[in-house]
């Protein structure tokens, strides 16, 4: 499993001009599986996000997390994340997770960041063509891959 993470500002997703789901403050984390992913996966990468601390603390350093100050997750599908790009110039996404295996994952990803935060956590829809808008804060970008749990 592997995400991007945006410490934002605020963030929305459109499916078809239509507003989906958005957020104030906290983490736009942008998700993507592979076929060898598990429900391990999923528990390690949820409580990863929750307890990543990047935001700024009273001394403006990043020493809190998202429930630290209370923000909101929005959760993106993005298969994406594990495409393969060494050989020519059009992507290949073979190694990505196919839907009848992401799909559970992704729900089970934003069950599980409910759970362990208590804080509010939105989500696109898997599969569909979403605009995302988000204001980086910082900006703060960071990936994280279970595959790298060291």
């Amino acid at each position: 499993m592997k995400v991007v993470i945006q410490r934002v500002t605020h963030a929305s997703v459109t499916v078809e001009d239509k507003l989906v789901s958005s957020i104030d403050q906290g983490l736009l984390v942008l998700a993507g599986w592979v076929g060898e992913d598990t429900e391990e996966d999923v528990e390690w990468m949820a409580g990863k996000v929750c307890r990543l601390r990047i935001f700024s603390d009273a001394d403006g350093l990043m020493n809190l997390s998202v429930e630290d100050i209370k923000g909101e997750i929005l959760v993106v599908s993005q298969f994406t994340l594990h495409a393969l790009t060494k050989k020519g110039n059009r992507p290949s996404f073979i190694n990505a997770a196919r839907p009848e295996k992401a799909i559970p994952l992704y729900n089970s990803f934003i069950q599980k960041l409910k759970d362990m935060s208590g804080l509010n956590i939105v989500s696109g829809i898997f599969g569909a063509g979403m605009k995302v808008e988000l204001l980086n804060d910082g900006p703060v970008t960071i990936i994280i891959d279970s595959r790298n749990k060291e």
